[in-house]
């Protein structure tokens, strides 16, 4: 597929306006308070991977409305001092898979939480363990039209405050310096890793590669690959409701997030990636932090060759540098503690 969006130079000045919704704050304030008023931690219980330089947990947080949420939370073996941490959230479709299937970050000396996407997990890897109690509002089949047509129902609005929830469920977790801890996703988990960078402010780093629900309404128009085509297909169908559509998706949106965020930013993206159009990544990119006074660190990797794959682990090198200057990972040890 060649280059469909924006020339090189036209990203880099790409700052389109987003119309935000006048109560977005505080729709994302009361939403986070309501869930915040339970404790975080459900349950924690070791799992056993068959790995032996990695010691591995069965964590249950409350997320949304309480609901339990599942991760997996992987550290070194032999390492006793309180580490680092990375929260991962999966892409689309996806689940928490596996607890031998993620171990990058683990390996680069850092405690890991990967959070389980609720109602998700059926497409792609090896499943998930969170259900979607909620997930009977008009929309569908997939999680992206899901209560599409009211904000207050849309499976975003519970899984982006799950993602906010697994940052305080990992600082409650022993073995973690709660002072440090970095949001990673890609794809859908590239979107809710920018959602939490805007919504937690004390976010160590955030690494954001192909995210989806960025510039959403320039996304529509220009694919009909899921998951955008998925809420288009649903407005085919349902005609005249995308007016009450591009409403509940304007509280869901990647650049009003990225605006306040405040925390280190590294962002990755293929030019030509027609599931998260890079326009969007370059939108969220260029208005990063501009509410917050910050002037944060950020920096973005183009691959004008790659699609949605990126710079794949070309990139995730330059992640493991870039983030390794910023934070401190503990030292791996070569025995099994």
């Amino acid at each position: 597929m060649p280059a469909f969006d924006l020339s090189m130079r036209e990203l880099e000045r790409y700052r389109p306006e987003v119309r935000e919704p006048p109560d977005f704050d505080g729709f994302w304030r009361e939403t986070l308070k309501e869930s915040a008023q339970r404790d975080v931690l459900a349950s924690v219980h070791p799992a056993e991977s068959g790995l032996r330089l990695t010691r591995t947990w069965d964590v249950t947080f409350r997320g949304f409305a309480g609901d339990p949420v599942r991760a997996w939370y992987s550290r070194p073996a032999g390492v006793g001092e309180p580490l680092p941490a990375v929260v991962e959230y999966a892409g689309y479709g996806r689940g928490r898979g596996l607890p031998h299937e993620r171990l990058t970050w683990v390996n680069a000396g850092y405690a890991h939480l990967l959070m389980d996407n609720r109602g998700q997990g059926d497409q792609y890897g090896n499943g998930g363990a969170t259900p979607d109690p909620h997930a009977f509002a008009p929309g569908g089949p997939g999680p992206a039209a899901r209560g599409l047509l009211d904000p207050r129902a849309y499976h975003y609005r519970r899984l982006i405050t799950d993602a906010a929830r697994a940052v305080a469920a990992v600082r409650a977790l022993p073995g973690v310096d709660a002072s440090q801890v970095a949001a990673v996703g890609n794809s859908q988990g590239g979107g809710l890793a920018l959602a939490v960078a805007g919504l937690v402010p004390d976010l160590s780093a955030v690494l954001v590669t192909a995210p989806f629900l960025c510039d959403i309404r320039r996304a529509l128009d220009l694919t009909d690959a899921s998951p955008y085509g998925e809420i288009s297909a649903y407005l085919s169908v349902h005609r005249g409701t995308q007016e009450a559509a591009y409403r509940t998706l304007a509280y869901m949106e990647g650049v009003s997030f990225a605006r306040r965020a405040a925390a280190p930013a590294h962002f990755g993206v293929g030019l030509r990636d027609t599931v998260c159009p890079p326009s969007g990544a370059y939108a969220a990119f260029n208005r990063y932090g501009e509410l917050t006074g910050a002037d944060p660190r950020k920096e973005i990797h183009a691959y004008p060759y790659n699609g949605h794959e990126g710079g794949d682990a070309v990139h995730v090198r330059r992640q493991l540098d870039w983030l390794g200057e910023l934070l401190e990972p503990g030292t791996v040890s070569s025995q099994p503690g």
